[in-house]
């Protein structure tokens, strides 16, 4: 259903390609400023890495900071109850747009304004999380980039009894603060059902119930793990990949970032390549443009990427299958 719905608005996204380069030069003389909401933390580098790959594309697209745009940027460490002070803040600056990353940071801004625009990256409902009421017109002073499709749910439970074939139960883990695990849900309990996997739900807050129930998962053979973005912020990104670990238990990211960090395989949207999309948006909105009227798209681009070194310490042989789709291989 989704497919269908992508294929039905996405013809109307070719007006972004053909913009007028006179236009873009004409930038006029007054310094805008964009505000930024990040999740993460500015010290961890993966954090950085997207905002860094969207500076750059905006910078190709006319703007540049320091000379037509200022950035006002506020970093939430990986703590979702900061959102809503720092939304606050942001929208206190009058800020010509704001940039979003994730649902939760995108809700906190809704709640602040109706009227300056915002552009979102990294929702993976915007329908279901109540930010827009429709995908083709957002309406509103909201559009933005989805992030996940709801198939993955049954995709990543697919790759994890690929490369773990006595798998008997899963877990899908997640931050119920910021996710919306019902978009994956009915994929990955289908998928459940067709491979003989029993199914469980994971939702975790801390480094102390992330250990608990990988602990709960390692307690006898056959235990997987699927892991959700919002569980990766950099205070438990290395207490879970460790866990996974010591426990023996094979995880599947969202997030390929992950896997070069140890995790064991990967498999979602090239973050990079969206973060070099969401400029586009940014550029016509400053130009004039309606956020309401601009469709929200989804991801193009998708990177699997697997790590050999941690496939073999959990005993596993990486299967020439999913060697010879992966875009990148850890040895």
């Amino acid at each position: 259903m989704l497919e269908i719905r992508r294929r039905e608005f996405i013809a109307g996204l070719g007006g972004s390609a053909a913009w007028p380069l006179a236009a873009r030069a004409q930038q006029g003389n007054r310094v805008r400023r964009i505000g930024v909401l990040w999740p993460g933390d500015e010290n961890d580098p993966v954090s950085k890495l997207p905002l860094s790959a969207f500076t750059q594309a905006l910078a190709a697209l006319g703007w540049t900071e320091g000379r037509n745009v200022r950035m006002d940027l506020r970093w939430a460490g990986g703590d979702t109850n900061r959102f809503r002070a720092l939304a606050q803040e942001l929208v206190g600056v009058q800020p010509d747009i704001i940039l979003a990353r994730g649902t939760p940071a995108t809700v906190a801004l809704q709640r602040e304004t109706r009227t300056v625009p915002i552009v979102f990256v990294a929702v993976a409902d915007p329908v279901a999380g109540g930010l827009v009421p429709r995908l083709d017109r957002p309406n509103g002073n909201i559009t933005g980039f989805a992030s996940l499709e709801a198939s993955l749910g049954g995709k990543w439970l697919e790759l994890l009894s690929e490369i773990a074939p006595s798998l008997k139960r899963a877990a899908i883990m997640f931050n119920p603060d910021a996710a919306l695990v019902s978009t994956y849900m009915p994929s990955f309990e289908t998928a459940a059902a067709a491979l003989k996997v029993e199914p469980i739900i994971a939702p975790v807050h801390s480094d102390g119930e992330i250990e608990t129930a990988i602990i709960a998962l390692g307690r006898e053979p056959g235990g997987g793990l699927l892991v959700l973005p919002n569980v990766l912020a950099p205070p438990h990104r290395a207490p879970l990949i460790s866990a996974a670990a010591r426990n023996n238990v094979p995880a599947v990211y969202a997030a390929s970032f992950a896997v070069r960090e140890g995790g064991l395989l990967s498999y979602g949207p090239d973050q990079v390549d969206t973060w070099r999309q969401a400029p586009s948006y940014v550029d016509r909105i400053l130009r004039g443009e309606k956020p309401g009227d601009l469709p929200v798209q989804f991801p193009t681009k998708f990177e699997m990427v697997v790590n050999r070194k941690t496939a073999k310490a959990l005993g596993l042989a990486v299967p020439p299958s999913i060697l010879l789709r992966a875009t990148e291989v850890i040895e």
